[in-house]
């Protein structure tokens, strides 16, 4: 034949799009053309395909090769087009038949692989991304197919995700071997699950004293809502923190894959891990650091904290411009990056834990220390004010954290283990009552499994008066009131339960 038609994909975000790879081989002079809007690296695909070709032993034909690949207008990024290009032009070439001497059928694989010069198959990195989209994708109608062809390193990769069939190939003609039935390759077989390594998490008990805070660090783990420490410089705000990845329980294998397959995007081989992710970038990360963005869209630190928690120290130093891009992901989960290149959809289900110092030079309000603090009013009001309302409102917690003079001589608090155990314990009531956690109810939902009774009511609304709260204020407070609740083993929450969610509000905090 002089035609032949494959399937690949190219990614956009965490989506897989399919790609026809088209091949012909005709008449005329030596030519090899690549159409459909190719970035660099898939234009270069011909110096590998061709070199990748005669080092494999086959021969590359003499004449005019075109290679498209479809939808025109779809942007095609990253090398792995390489293999389906080179068993394109063998096929069309007629290289490739199988024992009864036909051209053999490969419309059920999705091939994707990068090859060398010597032809054999370098690993891309994002086999899981591609495999979640394949799987999640596959609608009636949708052109992906269900088997994928990878290189070696990639396919035990992909052949995690449930539902997919992935074999793995070394090299060109191993692929070859496969598609002629000659030497069919082996299926894939995924690695054995990885048990989270809470010993790597530094553990509760090292911070003493601060009960009022670990409190809240436990609230903030049961229900997955947001956290804001304010104190004076050491007085343990990240050292809170830096332990709460210790107290959340292990993820399940459809977010362990998740989140492996975003981290794949921008570290190629990661390891999945049912481990909640922990990241804390500096405050000096730009905005498309934070939530996504760059030349190629590449996720930011809020999807690469998807499932895990997103830990910003020193929260009024980062660029007011990155703040106040978190607002939306806060509410709905995820991150639209919108560039002239494309749009692309990132998960972006994080867990915010910011800490702050109360002043400019961090000592506001500590009496015992010498020289006290200089910071004038209007110096601690436009330190404060670098944070703006609707941000703060979007925060579920709110904790000051005064020093302790005897906190060094204090016993040592609860264990991580320990205090895992109860959030575990509330967690699993949440799933089970309303299929999500405390901090993502909305509207009905919230009304249907945190229902208010009349006392609980007259107290919101006097703080709705006294403090101009917005509704959603009310909803976050509603929310970490069925948490309390949860953590105490309470079947409905009371007023005892709102009353204590109210003093995490910022007003209680701050006035």
């Amino acid at each position: 034949m002089s035609l032949a038609v494959l399937s690949s994909c190219t990614l956009r975000g965490l989506r897989a799009c399919a790609v026809q790879v088209e091949v012909h081989v005709g008449r005329g002079l030596p030519a090899f053309s690549l159409v459909g809007s190719l970035a660099a690296e898939v234009r270069e695909s011909r110096e590998r395909v061709r070199s990748a070709i005669l080092n494999s032993g086959f021969t590359f034909p003499d004449g005019r090769i075109t290679v498209n690949l479809a939808p025109a207008d779809l942007p095609k990024e990253s090398g792995h087009f390489d293999l389906p290009i080179a068993l394109g032009v063998l096929l069309a070439s007629g290289q490739i038949v199988d024992a009864a001497g036909h051209a053999p059928r490969v419309g059920r694989y999705l091939l994707c692989g990068e090859l060398s010069l010597t032809g054999s198959i370098v690993a891309t990195g994002s086999a899981l991304a591609i495999g979640l989209s394949v799987v999640r994708d596959r609608l009636p109608g949708n052109p992906l197919a269900n088997a994928l062809i990878l290189a070696s390193r990639d396919a035990p990769m992909a052949a995690q995700v449930p539902g997919l069939v992935a074999f793995g190939a070394d090299t060109l003609a191993d692929a070859v071997g496969h598609l002629s039935g000659r030497h069919p390759l082996q299926q894939a077989r995924a690695p054995a699950p990885t048990s989270p390594s809470f010993e790597r998490v530094p553990c509760l008990s090292d911070v003493r004293g601060q009960l009022a805070a670990r409190q809240a660090l436990e609230v903030a783990a049961a229900g997955a809502h947001g956290l804001l420490m304010s104190g004076t410089p050491g007085v343990g705000k990240s050292m809170l923190a830096q332990r709460l990845p210790g107290l959340l329980p292990p993820l399940t294998l459809e977010q362990t894959l998740e989140v492996a397959a975003v981290h794949s995007l921008v570290t190629p081989g990661y390891e999945p891990d049912a481990s909640a992710p922990f990241r804390a970038p500096h405050h000096s990360a730009s905005m498309a650091a934070l939530v996504g963005g760059g030349l190629r869209i590449r996720p930011g630190e809020i999807s690469l904290a998807h499932h895990g928690v997103l830990f910003l120290d020193e929260f009024p130093e980062f660029d007011r411009r990155a703040l106040e891009a978190l607002r939306e992901p806060l509410e709905t989960g995820q991150i639209t990056v919108a560039r002239a290149s494309g749009t692309c959809r990132f998960p972006a289900g994080f867990q915010l834990v910011a800490a702050m110092n109360p002043c400019p030079c961090g000592w506001y309000g500590h009496t015992d220390r010498q020289p006290a603090c200089q910071c004038s009013d209007e110096q601690v009001r436009r330190y404060r004010n670098r944070i703006s309302g609707p941000l703060l409102d979007r925060i579920d917690l709110h904790v000051r954290l005064a020093p302790e003079a005897r906190a060094s001589e204090a016993a040592p608090g609860e264990p991580s283990a320990a205090v895992r155990e109860r959030v575990r314990a509330a967690r699993t009531r949440q799933w089970a009552r309303q299929g999500c956690l405390n901090s993502q109810l909305q509207g009905a939902a919230l009304e249907a499994h945190a229902p208010l009774d009349r006392e609980s009511r007259s107290l919101l609304r006097e703080a709705q008066q006294a403090w101009n709260w917005s509704v959603r204020s009310v909803q976050r407070t509603q929310r970490v009131a069925r948490t309390l609740a949860d953590l105490q083993h309470a079947p409905r929450m009371g007023s005892q339960h709102v009353a204590q969610a109210m003093q995490y509000r910022p007003e209680s905090v701050c006035r």
